[in-house]
């Protein structure tokens, strides 16, 4: 299969760099230094899943990608930070063949109905459970050993690209991954949402790590309130998440570091573009078009407005 990923941060790169060490035809799009520390020594990956090791795929801006010299892709995986999508369409656009197929793996919920509106290809919806990180340029550190793909149609939508999606799966586990093409995304997909919405919320409403929400206390429970709060959303949209999605979501959390922070909270203490709009502000607007109650997810888009 001839793949490509849009963006080799710590999801993309770990994506990219486990099919390139099983030996399928990828290609990343990066930038910067990242971009040329993998042009001149190649993309290395640390990690607790399968061990350290380094691969020499091509890399490419969204400039300088020859889009003329090398076949369409069959498979494009998405993985940059929602506030990027606006800037990566029209490269899309451009590269995206009508069979190709499109599997978007941000961290906020909804992202391939949104590329769908712009894009002639199938999107589908998917979602990623990982935590790794660039330690510096050319290199991903990957920590923990989880490292789950889903991806799918969504109910509305025509089964286009079927057997690719269903070939990609076979690709992914070979490379190491727990994947799944599931009949069952929307739901998937806002079930991966319930936890890192709440814990992106509520490690910037307290400027705390994860392992301050480890034991029960006042961090805790507002870190419960949050998913029950998305928990109430999905059941007003149709998807039902789990019964005991608190204390699964507490079980994540558990497997953290505990003085890890979110990519978000990285983000907005380092003064640069971050995913609050997506992963937190967007909740609210949700809850208000289906009638839910939010409170918790209020208090933090209200801390963030009084700045």
């Amino acid at each position: 299969m001839n793949i490509l990923v849009i963006g080799a941060g710590g999801t993309g790169g770990c994506i990219g760099g486990y099919l390139a060490k099983q030996g399928e035809k990828v290609t990343l799009i990066a930038r910067g230094e990242h971009l040329a520390a993998i042009q001149r020594d190649g993309l290395r990956v640390k990690s607790a899943r399968i061990g350290d090791f380094t691969v020499h795929p091509p890399a490419f801006t969204t400039e300088s990608y020859p889009a003329d010299r090398l076949p369409a892709p069959d498979v494009i995986f998405v993985c940059v930070k929602a506030y990027s999508l606006p800037s990566i369409l029209p490269f899309l656009q451009l590269v995206a063949a009508p069979e190709t197929v499109v599997v978007p793996l941000l961290n906020v919920f909804g992202a391939g109905r949104q590329l769908q509106e712009s894009l002639s290809a199938a999107v589908t919806d998917g979602c990623m459970y990982i935590y790794a990180m660039i330690e510096k340029s050319g290199v991903i550190t990957q920590p923990t050993a989880i490292f789950r793909v889903l991806y799918g149609f969504r109910h509305d939508q025509p089964h286009t690209g079927a057997a690719v999606l269903q070939q990609l799966e076979t690709v992914l586990k070979n490379s190491g991954i727990d994947a799944s093409f599931t009949p069952d995304i929307e739901r998937e997909a806002l079930l991966k949402f319930s936890f890192v919405s709440p814990l992106g919320a509520a490690g910037y409403f307290y400027g705390a790590p994860c392992g301050a929400f480890w034991e029960a206390g006042e961090k805790q429970t507002f870190f419960l309130s949050l998913v029950r709060e998305i928990a109430a959303l999905g059941k007003a949209m149709g998807l039902e998440l789990p019964a005991d999605l608190p204390e699964r979501n507490l079980a994540l959390l558990r497997d953290m570091e505990p003085e890890g922070v979110t990519s978000m909270l990285r983000d907005i203490q380092s003064g640069r573009p971050s995913e609050f709009d997506g992963l937190v502000a967007r909740v609210p607007r949700l809850c208000r078009t289906y009638g839910v109650a939010c409170p918790a997810y209020d208090r933090v888009v209200q801390k963030a407005q009084a700045g």
